[in-house]
């Protein structure tokens, strides 16, 4: 799926007074993932900020920054009364697992030695490693909620370090703020990441420093580094055959897993031929096509199209002059099929 962008509606370890309306901008814009703390609201509303997260389609996340036992028991029950998703954070696993067996919630309780408030990530990299080990081995245990950039180590090794270690996801947290830092977590086989004060603040590299600028580009980002943008824009079919003459001479105009979408221009009779293994479905943007078969004749007019099954004998025939088609078949395809043709192309160009 990617690397995951977690919006936490959180600024200094704190839900944020006005955390419902950030939360529409950001279920606006599309974010799926959405926490907050468990501290700066109550409960109640906490609560109600769930609850729209979910309406809105979006996981929850809810972040333990309590340090001591008991206040950190009370946060894990607190996701219990709340139906968050996942629990982020927390170092007392030993109190909080038996509190969360058996409910749906996902448990990412922090690895290494958390110190202060905002919190800090305290050790050495081999120290927060092996903590992060022994913890992955436990069960109830789903994933690991690493503050990698709250810690005075090499980031970027510390990061990497841990995820070769587990076999468990690793959600990266703490002052994430530009594509290089998410290019960072993307490549030490993270899992996802927060951000929450850089958004909120608007310092997030951007057009504007509103919130709504601000998680649009780092959607981006996230997609960029994730590989998941569209080089493609729309195409207009007219203006795509107006870019050659040549008849019986496909053009690869696009692609969609192993399926070529070509342009043609027919003009008269093809070959009668076969293709043993492709289908083919042939739209007539422009024109007149009689699709012959050896059992009956078909018309296709403009804005039809014609499926070809495998195996059928089939002989395409322009009438009135040069037929305009797009085809859409497996890039394996020859348009002459099993015949031999002098129009027969194997190379084919694209426009």
């Amino acid at each position: 799926m990617g690397l995951r962008f977690i919006f936490m509606l959180t600024r200094n370890d704190k839900t944020v007074e006005d955390a419902e309306q950030h939360l529409k901008t950001a279920l606006a814009a599309g974010v799926h993932h959405i926490g907050f703390k468990d501290v700066g609201l109550p409960v109640a509303r906490l609560q109600k900020l769930n609850e729209a997260i979910k309406a809105g389609g979006a996981t929850s996340y809810l972040e333990v920054v309590s340090l001591d036992r008991d206040s950190e028991v009370a946060s894990a029950r607190a996701a219990l009364d709340i139906g968050v998703d996942v629990l982020l954070g927390g170092t007392n696993v030993d109190a909080v697992l038996p509190i969360l067996a058996g409910t749906p919630i996902q448990y990412f309780p922090f690895p290494g030695r958390i110190e202060g408030h905002p919190s800090v990530l305290a050790g050495s990299i081999d120290e927060i490693v092996d903590s992060a080990q022994a913890l992955a081995l436990r069960d109830g245990v789903d994933g690991l909620d690493l503050l990698a950039y709250r810690s005075t180590e090499n980031v970027t090794g510390l990061m990497a370090a841990v995820c070769a270690a587990v076999d468990k996801p690793v959600i990266m947290a703490g002052s994430i703020g530009s594509r290089d830092r998410i290019e960072n977590v993307r490549r030490s086989g993270a899992a996802g990441f927060t951000i929450g004060t850089a958004a909120l603040d608007g310092d997030y590299p951007a057009d504007s420093p509103k919130l709504e600028t601000q998680l649009r580009s780092i959607q981006r980002d996230v997609a960029g580094v994730n590989n998941h943008l569209s080089p493609h824009s729309p195409r207009n079919l007219a203006r795509s055959f107006a870019q050659f003459a040549e008849t019986w001479n496909p053009k690869v105009a696009g692609q969609v897993n192993n399926m070529q979408i070509k342009l043609a221009k027919f003009e008269g009779a093809f070959v009668w031929h076969y293709h043993k293994v492709e289908d083919e479905l042939f739209f007539v943007h422009k024109g007149q096509l009689l699709m012959k078969f050896r059992d009956r004749d078909e018309y296709v007019n403009e804005g039809e199209f014609i499926i070809v099954p495998r195996g059928v004998e089939h002989c395409p025939v322009a009438l009135n002059g040069v037929c305009e088609v797009m085809l859409i078949e497996p890039a394996t395809t020859v348009n002459t099929g099993n015949a031999e043709d002098e129009r027969k192309v194997t190379e084919l160009s694209h426009i």
